[in-house]
């Protein structure tokens, strides 16, 4: 299981630039004015071998009247009850200021690791001014300068070795697959595994975020045997005002790094949203499996060309990757539930397919002479020889005399194909081209 990271402090204190850091990608926003990273950005980062999943917080303020700014604050205050490990982000050029004061005094009275983190030190000098930053009672600091990377090694030693202990999974666990049913409040993810069950074990309501924690079940109905999960679980905790979409997408993330396969729940009645993409995409970037169910499909106005036309607009949202299952259901009805569990199973199988190096040489290499890549400054690529990695999810990687020349165009190119001859539908695929 991996870990969850939150970096937290007053606007303008180098966030997003340590955010854009870890994850090694300019994913936030940075500009000087403070406010700019309103909603959350997620990503994944590794150090030393650990995995772990980094979120930048918007700039946490007190006492404003601003809209934004309160919604940046409750969800500052979700990402600390949700994290593992907080980085506590201050500026050495402004010292200590009441803002700082006001999210130290909150962060003291949390029972989680919290590292002080001091930016923009880029000088010997500014290494004595960081002392002050003691006065705000968190202990010992690491002083770094977010632009340039100086001291974020020290601090990411630090970061692995505050994780909590994980228990390892029993032998059962590991055996069986696990599937993840997540989506956005009120999809109808608990009323899908009641039916599945054939029992009203969740509560299911009209309001958003009935479901409290995330549930984990055995299942063994119709030939099947799995953990499912159901992830619309968000806590109710003292003193934190609940920002539902903010908390489905955390309960998701943790959901989603624990499982084989990512069971997408869309209202129908509300269509393909940005929660729903950042949610399709935390999976993604996870290397997970992933199915989607259309539920409420019972409530829809429907003509002959409905389930075309609404699977086309999911497959435009989802590009490139749009090679995944996409089923209309009803939880109610309990219409194409069995085929939904089907179509899991399969793409959890298709994770796992292993083609033998004769049998990919001997296709995608006919192919690649037909449709050689592109030749840039008078150079060509020549690919002679393909294999699939021993990995745990589907990884190709072509030898070739200038692999530097090898844009992505080409590689998409190479993947449909893979897609075209085996059944990867769901799977996302990972495509490397390596020197001779």
């Amino acid at each position: 299981m991996s870990n969850i990271v939150a970096i937290v402090g007053r606007p303008n204190v180098g966030k997003s630039t340590l955010f854009n850091r870890l994850i090694q990608r300019r994913e936030a926003i940075v500009d000087s004015v403070s406010g700019v990273t309103r909603d959350r950005n997620y990503g994944k980062s590794e150090w030393n071998g650990k995995a772990f999943s980094v979120i930048d917080t918007g700039g946490y303020i007190h006492g404003s009247d601003d809209v934004f700014e309160g919604e940046i604050r409750k969800q500052v205050e979700l990402a600390i009850d949700e994290s593992d490990v907080i980085l506590f982000l201050v500026d050495v050029e402004e010292g200590i200021t009441p803002m700082d004061e006001t999210v130290a005094k909150l962060l003291r009275k949390v029972t989680k690791p919290v590292l002080l983190v001091v930016n923009k030190v880029d000088n010997a000098m500014r290494e004595k001014d960081a002392v002050e930053f003691y006065n705000l009672g968190l202990g010992e600091y690491f002083t770094i300068a977010g632009m340039s990377g100086s001291g974020t090694g020290d601090l990411l030693d630090a970061l692995i070795a505050a994780f909590p202990e994980q228990p390892e999974p029993t032998q059962e666990e590991t055996e069986l697959p696990r599937f993840a049913v997540v989506g956005r409040p009120n999809a109808g993810k608990s009323s899908f595994i009641n039916a599945l069950i054939g029992e009203d074990r969740f509560m299911v309501t009209d309001i958003a975020g009935t479901t409290r924690d995330a549930i984990d079940m055995r299942y063994n109905r119709f030939g099947f045997e799995f953990n499912l999960v159901d992830t619309a679980g968000i806590r109710r905790k003292a003193k934190v005002k609940e920002d539902l979409e903010f908390y489905s997408v955390m309960r998701s993330v943790r959901a989603i790094e624990n499982a084989d396969v990512c069971i997408l729940m869309i209202d129908a009645t509300r269509g393909f949203e940005s929660q729903d993409q950042n949610i399709f995409w935390l999976a993604q970037k996870n290397r997970k499996g992933v199915v989607i169910l259309v539920n409420k499909w019972d409530l829809v106005e429907k003509d002959t060309l409905s389930t075309r036309d609404y699977t086309e607009k999911i497959r435009q949202e989802l590009m490139p990757f749009t090679d995944v299952p996409i089923l209309f259901v009803s939880a109610l009805t309990k219409q194409r539930l069995l085929k939904a569990l089907e179509t899991t199973v399969q793409v959890y199988e298709s994770r796992k397919n292993r083609i033998s190096t004769s049998k990919f040489n001997e296709h995608m290499l006919k192919i690649i002479e037909n449709y050689p890549p592109p030749a840039l400054k008078g150079k060509y690529v020549k690919i002679k020889y393909c294999m699939q990695l021993p990995t745990a999810t589907p990884q190709f990687v072509f030898f070739a005399n200038l692999p530097q020349y090898v844009k992505e165009p080409y590689k998409r190119f190479l993947e449909n194909k893979i897609r075209e001859q085996w059944d990867f539908s769901g799977v996302p695929i990972d495509i490397y081209i390596r020197e001779k």
